[in-house]
């Protein structure tokens, strides 16, 4: 099997990942799955601590999603919905409104969060075309953001290292400030630092609001920034005033939808029910890519008119709607119903939690944020001052080497160890990957 291998770095360029470096290197190769569990080439099991890139749900080779995907088999696996409807796209579509925010009725399907986040921005500057706000072109991100790789998803995103580079291919934004109290310069501790986030949003808001078409934001987490969790009461304050100087909010639940923050999904924690919405990666229980965009009947009703009016949303997607991918989802949402899976997560949060609080006692560990099963582990050669680690040392990506030694694979964000666990782990599961992980640090930052 090491062939594999070979050829994996002779034909294969991976996401998000220096090659040289790669090819340089022993890589692991996955062969299997079960439960919670990666199974390698040799036979080793490891932890999925990341979910699989924060996909994975209820575990590998779950009974009922295999099985929801071999019936479909058994009919039909693709066609289109340009001109044509599905069964498995209608019944999901049903099922994602009755669990999403309240007066979000309409659903279009596509094949990432970042084509899903696209979408939702298009949508939000036709909207205000058709109803003859043509200067109403801008959006409001945050610092720190991300909500894609496509150019309109990098456009309103705001993480330097990623998207720099591609700056001239890009939209002009209006950027406010992340509401992380660890990294914001605007208060001290996360009340001061999420008034005063709220305070710069709404003089952006007040100065600019009749040329923003939108505000688009990460509810509660702002994950690959490093997990910065926002200080309570700053999603429902922007929603507030999103409406009061009528511009629309887009909320990307991405990263944060289906259980990963112990609500279905993140917007429920504060009572918040945007004008779109993006879901994606847990949605098919991390089986197949599927997304999906939602949004309201207001935004929905301007679209509708005569073809020769062309006010048509001129845009799709090959595998939109895609029969097996809804399948899994459907089968997916019956597991979250069937085996209450969000009721579940509490003592779960609570074991991770208490495990959590023993981190503080490691040199480097210099912040924990932990919203629901989202992780982050902040290592800095000096806490005290903040003073990182030089970047050539890769602490981060060391740690995380060192725990697969052990048995458990995560991948950092910088020298942000992350932990997102599948859902369907166990409070023994979890304290024993942070066992692992608390061991590694100590062993690689000599704490």
């Amino acid at each position: 099997m090491q062939d594999i291998e070979r050829k994996d770095k002779t034909y294969v360029w991976h996401p998000f990942t220096q090659m040289q470096d790669w090819v340089e290197n022993k890589q692991l190769v996955i062969a299997a799955g079960d439960g919670i569990k990666l199974i390698d080439i040799d036979g080793k099991a490891y932890y999925d601590g990341v979910s699989s890139l924060w996909l994975n749900v209820h575990g590998h080779r779950k009974a009922a999603i295999d099985q929801a995907i071999i019936d479909q088999l058994g009919k039909i696996a693709h066609t289109t919905m340009l001109g044509l409807a599905n069964i498995p796209a209608a019944e999901l579509a049903e099922q994602l409104v009755k669990i999403a925010p309240p007066g979000l009725t309409r659903v279009f399907y596509s094949d990432s969060g970042s084509t899903a986040v696209e979408i939702a921005v298009k949508m939000a500057y036709q909207y205000w075309q058709l109803k003859g706000q043509t200067q109403k072109k801008k959006f409001i991100t945050l610092t720190n953001a991300y909500h894609g790789d496509t150019v309109g998803s990098v456009s309103v995103g705001g993480i330097d290292l990623f998207h720099r580079i591609f700056a001239p291919l890009l939209f002009e934004t209006v950027h406010a400030p992340s509401p992380s109290c660890f990294h914001c310069t605007l208060g001290d501790s996360p009340a001061a630092c999420g008034f005063a986030c709220v305070v710069a949003v709404e003089k952006l808001l007040a100065d600019h609001h009749g040329e923003i078409a939108a505000m688009v934001v990460e509810p509660l987490v702002q994950g690959a920034a490093g997990m910065l969790v926002q200080p309570p009461g700053y999603l429902r304050r922007v929603r507030e005033l999103t409406q009061r100087y009528g511009v629309l909010l887009i909320v990307d639940e991405v990263a944060t939808g289906f259980g990963r923050t112990g609500r279905m999904f993140a917007c429920e924690h504060e009572g918040v029910s945007p004008d779109l919405m993006t879901m994606a990666k847990g949605i098919t229980g991390g089986y197949l890519p599927l997304a999906a965009t939602l949004t309201t009947d207001e935004i929905y009703n301007a679209f509708l008119g005569p073809v020769e009016a062309q006010k048509t949303f001129f845009h799709g997607h090959s595998y939109t709607g895609n029969p097996l991918a809804c399948a899994a989802a459907l089968a997916n949402l019956r597991i979250f119903r069937d085996e209450q899976v969000i009721e579940n997560l509490g003592p779960k949060i609570e074991a991770a939690r208490r495990k959590l609080a023993a981190f503080w006692q490691l040199a480097a560990v210099a912040d924990i944020r932990q919203c629901g099963l989202m992780i982050g582990i902040e290592l800095m050669q000096d806490k005290a001052t903040k003073q990182p680690y030089p970047p050539a040392w890769r602490m981060g990506h060391r740690v995380c080497m060192k725990t697969r030694e052990y048995g458990l694979i995560i991948r950092p964000l910088g020298d942000v160890v992350v932990f997102m666990p599948p859902l369907a782990s166990t409070v023994e599961e979890i304290e024993e990957m942070l066992d692992i992980i608390y061991r590694a640090i100590a062993e690689v930052t000599n704490c």
